[in-house]
C-alpha cells in the first residue's frame, strides 16, 4: 500500500473515531472507554487493574484516571490485594449495572441513536478489518 493511501486511510479512521466517540458520549452519557471498561467488568466480574489495562490496550495511568472517575460516580469499587499490596482489584457496582441496563434499554439500536447506517454484514466486516489492523 502506498504511503499516501495509508495516510488517507489513517486520517479517515481518525475522523470517524472522533465523530463517533463524541456522538456515543452525547447519546449515552458514557465515554466509550469507560463504557467498555464497565462492560468488561460486567462480563468478566472482578478484575485487576492490570487485566483492564491489557484488555483496553491503554496505559496504567489512563486506567487509574478512568477508574477514579467511575469510583466517584459509584460505578466501581477498588480494593488492594491483601497478599500483594501493589495489585488492585476492581469490581462493578449494582448502580453501574442498573445504569448500563437503562442505557441499553434506551438505546437498543445504535443505528437510530448514533446515526450509524451500516448493515449487520458491514458491521461484522468492519470489525474484522479493524481487528486485523490492531493485531
Amino acid at each position: 500500500m502506498k504511503l499516501r493511501n495509508v495516510s488517507k486511510l489513517l486520517y479517515q479512521l481518525k475522523i470517524a473515531n472522533q465523530e463517533m466517540t463524541s456522538s456515543f458520549e452525547k447519546v449515552t452519557g458514557f465515554s466509550i472507554t469507560r463504557y467498555e471498561l464497565m462492560m468488561i467488568l460486567k462480563t468478566k466480574g472482578r478484575c485487576s487493574q492490570t487485566q483492564l489495562q491489557t484488555e483496553l490496550k491503554i496505559d496504567s495511568a489512563a486506567v487509574t484516571r478512568h477508574l477514579k472517575i467511575l469510583e466517584e460516580k459509584n460505578y466501581v469499587t477498588r480494593e488492594r490485594n491483601k497478599d500483594n499490596n501493589r495489585e488492585v482489584f476492581v469490581e462493578i457496582t449494582d448502580k453501574a449495572k442498573e445504569d448500563l441496563a437503562h442505557c441499553e434499554k434506551e438505546h437498543p439500536s445504535a443505528e437510530q441513536s448514533l446515526n450509524i447506517t451500516l448493515t449487520e454484514a458491514e458491521e461484522d466486516y468492519l470489525l474484522q478489518l479493524l481487528t486485523k489492523l490492531t493485531k
